[in-house]
């Protein structure tokens, strides 16, 4: 039988505009946080949720039964929702790994509308989704009644449904250790195909730095009317791979874009750094997005939250009239675009 597990490796119209916080979770009830135990298959320490920047990530901190009552707030339809969880998939699988999130209508319109992307650029392939964090998975079957493939749990399916060649495209932004993981455990698959091979993160190559530029450029452009700031907040992780947060701002900055800041939640830069960028400047007002696939927690309470400390209220503190764009990355199509390109990539190694 031929093996053939390739790990191609990363560096890696508007949305929904509200008035800041307006349709945010509140901070204190965010929903995925919910165990400290997940499978060993899974990610599960705290490190490695960091890394990961897909992005509804978890605190680490185990939550009871009393929080999970206490989410009150309406995150869409699951219903609405494709887990891309069926048999029947035939010989030739492109498996779409995330993180994940627990907010069904976010879910649907980045996650699901990669998957669907693919799955219209490669009709003879059968798309399934795998999510990494056992909490979101759990949470969401709790709540909705949605069941989601884990990783080992997709990777089973193949095997029982007899795929023999395998392209997992993950939509993680970088080739962090949640990615390294992802690799680790397909490895241990690798005699159940004949052919396994992985696609890259989002930014990988210099091209894909620019490309993505471009396109968070283009998805504001409405915005830019000279006196407003338009700040993306990522994620963070204190991995090497964080570097790419100011790669992206220097991005930006070269191509002319010096009212456009990148941020992170939990690294650096952060929001000290954004609100002395904008401070720099002459601005009036500041539109605030996710620099994340998904427009999950981060995004609804520590970017769009009234709670003191969120980056909505601390730009509002300083004087600012603040918008924010719930919004992930996958909503916008020059992004799916690309992760589409590097499926097409990773389809092309194994023929």
């Amino acid at each position: 039988m031929k093996k053939n597990l390739t790990a191609i490796v990363f560096l890696t119209a508007l949305g929904l505009l509200t008035a800041c916080g307006g349709s945010a979770a509140p901070a204190a009830t965010a929903a995925p946080a919910e165990t400290t135990q997940t499978p060993a298959s899974e990610t599960t320490a705290a490190e490695t949720t960091a890394a990961e920047t897909t992005v509804e990530e978890t605190t680490g901190e185990a939550a009871t039964a009393e929080e999970e009552e206490e989410e009150n707030y309406d995150t869409g339809d699951a219903s609405l929702d494709d887990p891309r969880n069926g048999d029947d998939i035939g010989e030739k699988e492109l498996l779409v790994v995330s993180f994940g999130t627990s907010f069904n209508d976010s879910r649907r319109e980045t996650i699901g509308a990669i998957e669907e992307a693919l799955q219209e650029a490669f009709p003879d392939w059968s798309v399934r989704r795998a999510f990494t964090s056992q909490i979101i998975i759990d949470h969401v079957e709790k709540r909705d009644g949605e069941v989601i493939d884990n990783v080992g749990q997709a990777l089973d399916r193949a095997v029982k449904n007899g795929v023999k060649t395998l392209v997992v495209q993950p939509t993680h932004l970088m080739n962090g250790l949640e990615y390294t993981d992802l690799e680790n455990e397909i490895a241990q698959y690798a005699d159940g195909f004949e052919q396994i091979v992985i696609g890259k993160p989002l930014l990988t190559t210099d091209e894909d730095f620019s490309a993505v530029a471009d396109a968070i450029v283009k998805a504001t452009e409405d915005y830019d009317d000279g006196e407003t700031a338009i700040c993306f907040m990522g994620h963070g992780t204190e991995a090497e791979s964080n570097g790419v947060y100011a790669k992206m701002q220097d991005i930006l900055t070269d191509k002319g874009m010096k009212n456009y800041f990148i941020g992170t939640v939990e690294a650096k830069p952060d929001l000290e750094d954004v609100l002395a960028g904008v401070a720099g400047g002459s601005y009036k007002k500041v539109v605030l997005e996710p620099l994340m696939v998904v427009a999950g927690d981060h995004a609804n309470n520590d970017m769009a939250g009234d709670e003191e400390g969120s980056w909505k209220s601390e730009f509002e503190k300083a004087g600012y009239e603040v918008a924010c764009v719930l919004r992930g990355l996958g909503e916008i199509g020059e992004i799916r675009k690309i992760y589409v390109q590097h499926a097409e990539e990773a389809i092309q190694s194994v023929k």
